[in-house]
């Protein structure tokens, strides 16, 4: 049961997202999603479902790329491997998870696909 009175729906959580290297970017991102993804680190408690609303930007990018998504990876805290502790947010099917999904893809162009460590899978 849920604790909101009912009729009232539960704002999106905004989440701000600075990453500032390749490596930690081909770390984060989620290529294997549809529309792709982002691993987001946060002590925060989330559900899978959940409705995100992020703010990311790409390392030297002035630019804060507003994007909305779903919950859709947990690694909790403790978890095995030593992974860090944060939730895998899969980026919205609109425009604007197009375009970040692109940008994405366009600068780790050629580093998809090997078999570097990265946040989740």
């Amino acid at each position: 049961m849920s604790d909101k009175p009912r009729g009232q729906v539960a704002r999106p959580t905004v989440l701000s997202l600075n990453i500032s290297s390749k490596s930690a970017l081909y770390a984060a991102y989620m290529p294997f999603l549809t529309n792709g993804g982002i691993f987001i680190p946060t002590p925060k408690s989330y559900n899978v479902g959940d409705e995100v609303f992020m703010l990311l930007q790409l390392m030297d990018d002035p630019t804060k790329h507003p994007i909305a998504g779903t919950v859709v990876w947990i690694t909790p805290t403790g978890a095995q491997g030593g992974k860090t502790q944060g939730i895998g947010v899969h980026f919205s099917g609109d425009d604007s998870g197009k375009v970040l999904r692109g940008r994405i893809e366009q600068i780790l162009a050629g580093h998809l696909g090997t078999n570097r460590p990265t946040h989740t899978l």
